[in-house]
């Protein structure tokens, strides 16, 4: 039973706009396991995997949360929460098992039947085409450090649009090239586990390439609605020293701006960093910068910023895991109380992050979607904490669009608690527990009062 306190302590969110886009997110790799069934191949997530030390628990995806048997049930536990929207991932080895040649029929077999479920319980299909399963004999070939991936990538959208194109609206092209340029081809904490610092910049670069060939496949096949899901949170300098403050402000164009502004200006923030960058960059950025219909936003918590200093120092390098080698060093930002993850909980840093898009970009700027929201924390189905986190988070939404920003849609992640990249099954993000020995589903609280939200927000009661 869900108890009456935790879903009615806090007082009714105000109300949004009536065509306000509600919803909810996963990713392919992380919900579906089967990874070797109907002719999926390998991806560089699988590898990296099944190298010993590389994921904290020692597990795989190879079961995960078993969507791809039990999609059916997660079909209606959508139903069941009243999300307007699902955005899901299209498993690029699924539909091209080696990255290129034939189309595995089987494998967009398995979308069809989840859109058309979808459509039928009224939720809209939003599908991400790339949330990070490069196909591994792309990979292998150099993955996104080399151009041919981005032309391969425009394949598979290609293939998933002329399939799908008749029932879906909304489209994302890439999930957060940000964090894999950083976490896989920089510092190696996440797959393909490469560690090349800034010589990992031509990944960002071919993955922008890869955006907007995608954007011209699916405009081909009469898409309408196309964004992108870009990780972005306020840059703060851990001080007012000179060197801090510089610090920051590279931080913050190398996560954010130089994801950014190519998609929004056509131009790179820095002409030595573009300079730097592989290929005809002045080409490929008018390829790049193809019109977005919307801009989606994923925001977990701010980082604070300083310059490096004694390996160790205070404060430094906690819970960042980023070398020292390079010319900056994310801090813990204190006095604010953390998830299961040790992320900061900083709802405001949302609406700052919104405000400062709008502010940075003007006009050029598309309308906003925040494509992920979410934290985790180990309460299995008593979840009080991630209640107050959304609650507090679409409070600070709410302030950003009283303010003018255009923001259309809030999907929270995740709808199910899923593999966790390199944690593996030990942070639990999901409105949904799941039990990984049995593959049972129990709706959380924070479910229940998410679900009470969109009832108020549809019943037009404050």
């Amino acid at each position: 039973m869900t108890s009456p306190t935790a879903l009615s302590a806090l007082p009714g969110l105000p109300r949004f706009p009536a065509d306000f886009l509600w919803g909810v997110s996963t990713s392919a790799f992380q919900i579906e396991g089967a990874t070797d069934a109907d002719g999926r191949g390998p991806c560089a997530w699988d590898a990296f995997t099944a190298e010993p030390g590389r994921v904290k628990d020692g597990s795989d995806a190879a079961v995960a949360a078993g969507h791809y048997d039990r999609w059916r049930e997660d079909v209606e536990l959508l139903r069941r929460l009243g999300v307007g929207a699902y955005r899901f991932s299209v498993s690029w080895p699924r539909v091209l098992p080696t990255g290129s040649g034939a189309v595995n029929g089987p494998g967009l077999d398995f979308y069809d039947r989840l859109v058309d479920a979808l459509c039928e319980a009224g939720v809209e299909p939003v599908p991400t085409l790339f949330h990070w399963d490069t196909p591994l004999p792309l990979e292998e070939a150099g993955g996104w450090l080399v151009r041919d991936t981005a032309e391969r990538f425009a394949d598979h959208a290609d293939a998933v649009a002329a399939r799908l194109g008749d029932r879906v609206t909304h489209w994302i092209t890439l999930n957060e090239p940000a964090e894999l340029t950083l976490l896989g081809y920089g510092i190696g904490e996440h797959a393909p586990g490469r560690s090349l610092l800034f010589d990992a910049l031509p990944a960002a670069h071919h993955q922008l390439l890869g955006h907007g060939l995608a954007v011209r496949a699916l405009r081909a096949h009469g898409a309408r609605s196309i964004g992108i899901a870009n990780s972005h949170g306020p840059t703060w300098p851990a001080s007012e020293r000179p060197e801090d403050v510089a610090a920051a402000e590279l931080y913050d164009t190398l996560t954010n701006r130089m994801f950014a502004e190519p998609l929004l200006l056509g131009r790179y923030p820095d002409e030595g960093l573009a300079a730097a960058l592989p290929g005809p960059v002045a080409d490929d950025l008018e390829t790049i910068a193809q019109p977005l219909d919307w801009y989606g936003v994923n925001y977990y918590q701010p980082t604070l910023v300083g310059a490096p200093g004694p390996r160790g120092a205070p404060g430094e390098f906690a819970g960042v895991g980023l070398p020292g080698e390079l010319p900056f060093a994310p801090r813990e930002i204190p006095g604010r109380p953390r998830t299961g993850f040790g992320w900061a909980v900083v709802p405001e840093g949302l609406s700052e992050t919104l405000r400062t898009l709008r502010d940075r970009y003007g006009d050029r700027l598309p309308p906003l979607v925040v494509t992920e929201n979410g934290c985790a924390y180990p309460e299995p189905v008593r979840d009080a904490e991630r209640i107050a986190f959304h609650d507090a988070h679409l409070r600070e939404l709410h302030a950003a669009l009283r303010d003018g920003v255009d923001v259309r849609g809030y999907f929270v992640w995740s709808l199910l608690d899923n593999f966790e990249w390199a944690e593996g099954y030990r942070q639990r993000f999901g409105l949904v527990h799941v039990d990984f020995a049995t593959l049972r589903r129990t709706p959380k609280d924070s479910f229940r009062w998410l679900a009470g939200v969109l009832r108020q927000q549809r019943g037009g009661t404050r």
